[in-house]
């Protein structure tokens, strides 16, 4: 069978998500619980936006990580740079998440 064409285990991919998610929910909380007293010029609710995308930023992030599977490679030099692809990955579409919800409170 064709690795490529290889069918989705969907528990794998969930499980994945929910793991970026919950990255993404840690690392935002760490910010916006440390915040005592909100800047006057933010939003009323200004914790919401955050608190909406960063987790699915990460949820994003660990779905890309399930389509680059280090288990399909025969080298051991093609798994390690696929792990380090996976975790570029996840890092960056989590820092993109991050600033687009804290974009015009916490990050300006």
């Amino acid at each position: 069978m064709n690795e490529l064409k290889r069918p989705w285990d969907k528990t794998l991919l969930v499980k994945r998500a929910l793991i970026g998610a919950v990255l993404g929910v840690a690392l935002v909380l760490f910010f916006v619980l440390r915040v005592d007293e909100p800047h006057p010029s933010w939003p009323y609710l200004w914790w919401i936006r955050p608190l909406v995308i960063t987790p699915l930023a990460g949820a994003c992030g660990g779905i890309a990580t399930y389509f680059i599977l280090p288990s399909i490679f025969k080298e051991t030099w093609q798994k390690i740079l696929a792990i380090i692809a996976t975790i570029i990955v996840y890092v960056v579409a989590l820092w993109m998440g991050f600033v687009l919800g804290m974009d015009g409170t916490m990050w300006n």
